[in-house]
């Protein structure tokens, strides 16, 4: 009985015929993991919209919450945190702060130095947001067992961790 293959399973059959002096095994991991990252993008991204938020805005505004109180940071420790460079923070915090989510003070202990702080309105859409999230999470991830999910966020961290990422 012929397999069902997925799309990156014809692609890779059809390596295989092509070229079969080459082993095209690890396109099977990259390719669907490229596709699947983009779909699960695009479901986080649609939650995000439903409380006004890009992935920007949910990013700073996550990142600034779980950080705990205060809830502040400046911004070099956002970008480290977000993981984008300075000139991408600088665009989001703005976007949050023309909405009211944030603020952006002199820092205490430098003068020279701002900090980034959660506005309690900021506060009370991520938190509204963020449960959301976890719960399209769920959703996203619920046709593997727990098993499973464990299974692969080790193996995800071991191949990040290889690739220094």
């Amino acid at each position: 009985m012929p397999r069902d293959l997925d799309h990156v399973g014809r692609i890779l059959e059809q390596w295989a015929r092509e070229r079969p002096d080459l082993d095209v095994s690890p396109i099977g991991v990259v390719a669907r993991l490229h596709r699947l990252a983009a779909a699960l993008t695009d479901e986080l991204v649609a939650v995000y919209a439903e409380f006004g938020l890009g992935e920007g805005e949910f990013d700073v505004l996550a990142t600034l919450r779980r950080s705990g109180t205060p809830y502040a940071l400046t911004p070099s420790e956002l970008g480290a945190q977000t993981m984008v460079s300075s000139g991408a923070i600088t665009k989001r915090v703005d976007r949050c702060l023309e909405r009211g989510w944030v603020t952006r003070q002199v820092s205490a202990t430098d003068g020279r130095g701002r900090v980034i702080a959660l506005t309690e309105a900021g506060r009370e859409v991520i938190e509204r947001a963020f449960t959301a999230h976890v719960a399209n999470e769920h959703r996203l991830v619920a046709g593997l067992s727990a098993t499973e999910r464990d299974r692969l966020a080790r193996l995800l961290e071991s191949w990040g961790r290889s690739l220094g990422v």
